[in-house]
């Protein structure tokens, strides 16, 4: 199998999918459902080949990003998933992943500015490893959880923590407009050898937020996948948000909260996955 970066973007108003390699984008004659069956049966130099035999030009950057996962997708986050922002939130390591939702509206794209709405005033960010799902998934046992696994990407779980602790129930501040960038591509796994082992940095206006490492994780990559297959059925281009790091703005002392607002740059940097870049801006 070979590694590659699967990229939507949008030209002339419509959605492409393309393949990245370097600073261009190669336009693909296939739906994302396609590529994504491709891949996983490992048919990647027919997508090579196609690229050989078509008339389309590769696009330069800059582009216009789209998510690099569909709307349709289920987008399922994991809490509380590392011992560094266990520790500062002064909570006990969970016994079993703590899981919780985020709906197609929250997905925004590399690049793409970020609204933040009146009805909230304490945004924070949270850097984290995407992983998109490849095949049809039930109860599958941890060894083989990669064989269902597309690939990955950054992702910024973003969230309006008065919101979030408003009631028992945190769904509203997840779900805000937006609030789930990720890309700007999907890294195929292949590439990813050891998801368990990455760097993982998350940057506001150019300085260092979060520093760790996915080994820092309580629950890795198979036992996540694994354990949510047991409960719901997976199905290619969701993708689970596998928690994030010590340093969020929530994590420090009250007098020292210094929250999200229009015009901060946010930007979550993975090894091998690239940087995901997002600008904020206040609501009209």
């Amino acid at each position: 199998m070979e590694s590659i970066k699967l990229v939507q973007y949008y030209k002339s108003g419509n959605k492409l999918l393309g393949l990245c390699h370097a600073k261009e984008i190669t336009p693909l004659p296939f739906s994302f459902e396609e590529v994504v069956s491709m891949v996983m049966d490992h048919k990647e130099k027919e997508i090579h080949s196609s690229i050989k035999n078509s008339d389309s030009k590769p696009e330069k950057a800059p582009i216009h990003y789209a998510p690099c996962v569909p709307p349709y997708c289920k987008i399922i986050g994991v809490g509380l998933n590392y011992k560094s922002h266990i520790k500062e939130s002064g909570l006990p390591i969970p016994k079993f992943p703590v899981l919780f939702s985020k709906f197609g509206n929250t997905l925004s794209a590399h690049l793409e500015d970020v609204v933040l709405p009146s009805v909230s005033k304490e945004f924070d960010y949270e850097g984290e490893l995407g992983v998109i799902i490849g095949r049809k998934a039930k109860n599958i046992s941890v060894k083989k959880t990669l064989d269902y696994v597309l690939g990955y990407c950054n992702a910024n779980d973003l969230s309006s923590r008065d919101l979030q602790f408003r009631t028992p129930q945190g769904l509203v501040g997840k779900n805000l407009n937006g609030f789930c960038p990720i890309g700007p591509y999907i890294v195929t796994r292949e590439e990813v050898k050891d998801p368990n082992n990455l760097m993982i940095k998350t940057y506001v206006n150019g300085a260092v937020r979060q520093q760790s490492n996915t080994n820092d994780m309580v629950f890795n990559v198979e036992e996540i996948v694994s354990y949510v297959s047991h409960y719901m059925t997976l199905e290619p281009g969701d993708i689970i948000l596998t928690g994030t790091p010590a340093g969020v703005i929530l994590g420090q002392s009250k007098e020292k909260r210094n929250w999200l607002k229009a015009g901060d740059q946010v930007t979550v940097e993975i090894e091998k996955l690239g940087s995901l870049t997002n600008r904020l801006v206040n609501e009209d």
